[in-house]
């Protein structure tokens, strides 16, 4: 498929090209706009709690630019002639319970008929443009910091197959209706960060790929110190596995080297598609080591420095046990 031509424009910042989690663009010296939108079919039963996490998962992208989020409008897909309206109100006022909580304010919204039930947000978010959190920018020497635990795909495969357990789907659920806002604010307070993302669709490893690609540096990732949530081993040595974990796989195996000792469980859950998942930084080790003991004192405790930065090989990962 082609692309579409080449945007310039002197004030953006970030836009189309590369894979930046937000459009940001530069209004004037000390301000600039980020913006962002996404929506998805629900990955849990519940419509309040699915509401919840499509607000999260789009508020994360402004978080992971080191922006604050301000307005939100709601993006619906309903089929208001076979499902009860009530079901759009409850995840309606699921999403607007988290732009509460994040100090984000409503301000309108679109929705049209569909077969199928899709919800998300667009959010707009400001910064100043010398602030700006890009995804490239990690140097030598960096560590690598993970915020939440991993997880969440195989979890929802597992909850359509009747396989997860209570305690799993908590877990799960628990974590994808976590706000990335206090993980982000203490980031910006401790400072020093290169480089930044939050982990979604493409997993852990294809995030980090997208952090490396092209640039002078690789990575190192000690996957024992990668946070999942308990129990994913037997889900999947078990083959209960979502589809996209190994389309994700497939596309980025190229950049990954793998040392022999890491089984390949291990290396699935680092591929897992996340929804509403954890922030990725690289920062010096001084601020590192800072950040981590700031987040755990704040409630974070799946934080965890799981690599670093490397200069050789350049564009690749290599994945330890």
């Amino acid at each position: 498929m082609k692309g579409l031509p080449p945007i310039t424009d002197p004030n953006l910042i970030a836009g189309i090209d590369g894979y930046e989690d937000a459009g940001v663009y530069k209004l004037n010296d000390g301000l600039a706009i980020i913006q962002t939108l996404d929506f998805f079919t629900p990955i849990v039963d519940d419509p309040f709690t699915f509401g919840q996490i499509a607000a999260v998962n789009a508020l994360s992208d402004v978080y992971a630019m080191g922006g604050k989020p301000l307005t939100a409008m709601n993006i619906t897909c309903f089929p208001v002639k076979t499902m009860d309206i009530d079901i759009l109100h409850q995840i309606l006022l699921g999403g607007l319970d988290k732009l509460n909580e994040a100090g984000v304010t409503l301000v309108g919204g679109h929705s049209v008929e569909d077969a199928e039930l899709k919800y998300g947000l667009s959010v707009t978010g400001v910064i100043h443009p010398e602030k700006v959190l890009l995804n490239k920018g990690a140097r030598p020497g960096d560590k690598l910091i993970m915020t939440k635990a991993l997880g969440t795909g195989i979890v929802s495969t597992a909850v359509k197959g009747e396989e997860a357990s209570e305690e799993l789907m908590a877990l799960s659920i628990a974590s994808m209706t976590t706000l990335n806002r206090k993980a982000a604010e203490i980031m910006i307070e401790v400072g020093g960060v290169n480089a930044c993302t939050d982990v979604t669709g493409f997993g852990l490893l294809g995030h980090a790929c997208e952090m490396i690609e092209g640039t002078s540096v690789g990575l190192k990732i000690n996957a024992s110190s990668v946070p999942f949530f308990r129990g994913l081993r037997e889900l999947v040595e078990m083959g209960i596995v979502p589809g996209g974990l190994h389309r994700n796989k497939t596309f980025r195996m190229p950049m990954v080297e793998v040392s022999p000792d890491c089984p390949e469980w291990l290396l699935d859950i680092l591929f897992d598609p996340q929804t509403s998942g954890g922030l990725l930084i690289t920062l010096p080790e001084p601020q590192a080591t800072t950040l981590l003991k700031k987040m755990h004192a704040a409630g974070i405790p799946e934080a965890a420095i799981i690599g670093k930065v490397i200069s050789e090989p350049k564009g690749k990962i290599l994945v330890e046990k």
